[in-house]
């Protein structure tokens, strides 16, 4: 009984569960649009690298032994056809950092972001108050950041007084690419 105590004391035991509880969701993708919302922190990456390393050993595992057929759940993450990465961030240089970074942990593991979601943009959403201008000159230093090579793809949400609430509001919020190749969503 001590030893089974130990054991689910230990802070591998919640790392495994947690693993678990990941793999179970990304394979619940095969009939469903799973949304897995993290935020771009060593906690988010950690679970990236246990995925590749429970990967590493299944194929270890699988080795030699004929057509054996498996999937971990980094090959569904790295499989563009099943799973879309989307970074969501603001326009400001620390939060755009930040995605930047996640998205060079996602490409080591052979995953590209499918697009990035620029939100709350001040200048999306049409100001041209005298004392917005700073922000409004750092946004478009992070946009032009973006379209520089930063994104392949970006969909920029505009700051709203009230949030949208059904699919009516939503779709007030879709227009047409600009020329910029960024679009508003």
């Amino acid at each position: 009984m001590q030893r089974l105590q130990e054991d689910l004391q230990s802070p591998c035991t919640e790392e495994v569960a947690v693993f678990h509880a990941f793999s179970r969701i990304v394979s619940e993708a095969r009939s469903a649009f799973v949304v897995l919302d993290t935020a771009p922190t060593g906690h988010a990456m950690l679970l990236m690298d246990a995925t590749g390393a429970y990967h590493r050993q299944v194929t270890r595992e699988f080795e030699g032994r004929g057509t054996s057929h498996f999937v971990t759940p980094l090959m569904r993450l790295q499989d563009a056809a099943y799973t879309q990465i989307i970074l969501v961030t603001r326009p400001e240089v620390t939060p755009v950092s930040q995605a930047a970074a996640l998205q060079d942990d996602l490409r080591r593991a052979s995953i590209e972001p499918y697009a990035w979601v620029l939100n709350k943009s001040v200048l999306a959403a049409g100001t041209r108050d005298p004392l917005l201008a700073a922000r409004l000159v750092g946004e478009r230093q992070q946009m032009e950041r973006m379209a520089a090579g930063l994104a392949q793809r970006v969909f920029t949400l505009p700051w709203l007084t009230v949030p949208p609430t059904g699919l009516a509001e939503w779709s007030k919020l879709v227009v047409k690419p600009s020329h910029t190749g960024t679009t508003r969503v």
